[in-house]
């Protein structure tokens, strides 16, 4: 009777995944998944070049290689955007050298939230995410630019005397990340992607997988958040989880 019962879950088990994999199938049909690219290839970046106006984007960084777009989602979310045809995570591009250091250049955009708030906005507050393949509904890539969930800046806040620059296994939001501690002077010297693909054991491979945030930590330090995609817990490698676009860190 035990093996019929554990035949019948593990039954339960698949059909679930099943039914959640074709759920996630028929949502990025729904939706236009080049929504993002055609904002950027077709408006942005032509206005740029015959008005001066980046319009509908708040920004045409043409030498840095990424427009700056305001979400519809959340009072302060930005997203940047590369310039060139880059769909996501699995994109062999972002392991070349010679593209550009997005995360770098999105950090550095985090003021044009405080911009549009008209107040300052302390780093701890901040937070870069970029989802893995599958846990992603745009076919370009783009980094979000938002608030940090205030659960997660506590938590947080309890790990980073432990962090270093060796990565360790945390949980955050149920989920088991990758976390390591870098200073911003290795944030601009070398892309994340590549730190993700040479440090975490068999990432290069597997890129897509992977789902990567950025926050500050309360010594001026940065932690990396890599979250790795596991189909049997649910986990599409979302890591824009560890945001809230509503921006609640703002009001405590």
């Amino acid at each position: 009777m035990s093996r019929r019962r554990r035949a019948l879950r593990l039954i339960a088990l698949l059909l679930l995944l099943l039914i959640g994999g074709l759920a996630i199938a028929a949502f990025h049909l729904h939706k236009n998944s080049d929504a993002l690219w055609q904002i950027v290839s077709e408006k942005c970046e032509p206005n740029q070049r015959a008005t001066g106006s980046p319009a509908p984007c708040q920004r045409v960084a043409s030498d840095q290689g990424y427009a700056l777009l305001k979400d519809l989602n959340g009072p302060l979310q930005y997203l940047l955007i590369p310039l060139e045809k880059i769909t996501g995570m699995e994109s062999p591009a972002l392991l070349d050298p010679a593209t550009p250091n997005f995360f770098a250049f999105a950090w550095q955009s985090r003021t044009q939230l405080a911009a549009r708030r008209g107040a300052p906005i302390p780093d701890s507050a901040l937070s870069l995410a970029i989802n893995a393949e599958y846990g992603r509904t745009q076919n370009q890539l783009h980094i979000h630019i938002s608030c940090l969930r205030p659960d997660v800046r506590r938590a947080l806040d309890r790990l980073a005397p432990a962090l270093s620059s060796r990565w360790q296994t945390a949980t955050l939001l149920r989920h088991a990340y990758q976390l390591r501690a870098l200073t911003l002077p290795e944030l601009t010297q070398w892309s994340l992607f590549m730190r993700v693909a040479e440090e975490i054991p068999n990432a290069r491979s597997e890129m897509g997988k992977y789902g990567v945030a950025l926050a500050a930590l309360p010594d001026g330090r940065l932690v990396v958040m890599a979250l790795a995609r596991n189909w049997l817990l649910l986990n599409r490698g979302s890591a824009e989880e560890i945001q809230d676009h509503r921006c609640q860190i703002l009001q405590q």
